[in-house]
């Protein structure tokens, strides 16, 4: 889940820079992506604590927060963390080549 809100300039950018990418990757496929304004979060989900943060990337399962990453720096941060959420709190591996 993407919360997310309006003029967030992160969101923007991250809308630029990875969102027509993510749904054709790996990460994408095994976790799509989901956007919840900031405003509804608690209507969609439940989270560990609090979003106070935008962009913060919730990742769920039932509804339920597993972890998150708070923030969009750039591209070269937001991959590696990713992957390293997905594998952590999911049975995500990444494809052998």
């Amino acid at each position: 889940v993407m919360v997310e809100q309006p003029g967030c300039i992160y969101c923007e950018r991250w809308d630029k820079e990875i969102a027509p990418a993510y749904p054709k990757t790996d990460e994408g496929e095994f976790a799509p992506l989901r956007r919840v304004d900031i405003s509804a979060v608690e209507d969609s989900v439940t989270p560990q604590r609090a979003v106070v943060f935008t962009p913060t990337f919730l990742l769920v399962e039932d509804d339920t927060e597993l972890g998150r990453l708070e923030g969009y720096p750039g591209a070269e941060f937001f991959w590696p963390m990713l992957n390293m959420l997905l594998r952590d709190k999911t049975d995500f591996e990444e494809p052998t080549e």
